[in-house]
């Protein structure tokens, strides 16, 4: 049986203290602040990152450095017999089509997944492989089975500030203008590739409301299983923890008997949307777990 390790990069939401904890190796995104290249989690916390945000700081986000990569493939390839690769989504970012490029030059022994997944749900994928490999299952197994799955979740987020989608050309200006007039909350959904619009609330309570039917229909509809019991949920947040739990108490009414995990957005999508947003996400399980 090979022995497998799992890597994955800091938009999965996974901490450095987490990846030791869990027995994978997580990379570092990099942020250029101002002039200043910091990395997630290793010299930039979330606390900074706010602050930064919300003082109007320069902030643009990269991929990681292919020396950076190869590296840490190159030093967990001393110790293991294979690597599965679980970047970010292809579709938000090209560090999933450079690590392709780059797993090219080690003859197998390194499977990239291109499961367009982020945060919390890219979290669920890394979690998945852990299962798999304890299954026995080789990288490549893994990987065909990550890929399969890969549109089996979906995250839903409503934004409290239109300020930043503004600020990332998301929205014009003239409807950043009109929402902010009109107050409204937008509810957007990540699945697969893209950040898109979903809905749209005059109210926070409104926002989370359609966020929870949402969910629903995705277990009735896509996942056939109106309990939720073979899906995962999890709950994220942009800098508002208090918020997030009390969120989750109202989806656990939803959802009686779920164990969600509350965890933060990672900081490449807090970049587009600000702090205060909230989400919910639902990830299939895999058969057997």
């Amino acid at each position: 049986m090979s022995k497998i390790a799992v890597v994955t990069d800091s938009n999965s939401g996974i901490t450095q203290m987490q990846a030791k904890e869990l027995g994978v190796a997580v990379l570092p995104m990099p942020f250029y602040m101002d002039g200043q290249t910091y990395y997630e989690d290793v010299d930039l916390t979330q606390e900074q990152f706010y602050q930064k945000l919300t003082n109007d700081g320069n902030i643009s986000t990269s991929m990681p450095a292919v020396g950076d990569v190869t590296d840490l493939w190159d030093k967990l390839l001393e110790e293991y017999d294979e690597i599965v690769h679980i970047p970010m989504s292809s579709g938000l970012s090209s560090s999933c089509e450079t690590a392709i490029m780059l797993s090219q030059s080690y003859d197998g022994r390194v499977q990239v997944v291109n499961n367009q997944r982020i945060s919390v749900t890219q979290r669920r994928s890394v979690l998945d492989a852990l299962h798999l490999a304890g299954q026995g299952k080789c990288a490549q197994e893994i990987k065909a089975v990550l890929e399969r799955e890969k549109l089996e979740s979906s995250i839903y987020i409503m934004v409290d500030t239109l300020k930043y989608l503004k600020k990332g050309g998301r929205i014009t200006p003239a409807a950043a203008a009109l929402g902010t007039l009109l107050r409204l909350k937008p509810v957007l959904q990540i699945q697969g590739e893209k950040l898109d619009a979903f809905a749209k609330a005059r109210t926070v309570k409104q926002a989370k409301s359609i966020m929870i039917d949402a969910m629903k229909n995705d277990c009735k509809n896509r996942f056939q299983d109106e309990t939720g019991a073979n899906v995962y949920i999890d709950i994220a947040y942009t800098a508002a923890p208090d918020d997030a739990l009390q969120f989750e108490k109202e989806v656990k009414e939803v959802f009686p008997g779920q164990q969600c995990v509350v965890n933060p957005l990672s900081l490449s999508v807090a970049c587009h949307i600000g702090p205060g947003a909230l989400a919910v996400a639902c990830s299939h399980k895999l058969e057997g777990q």
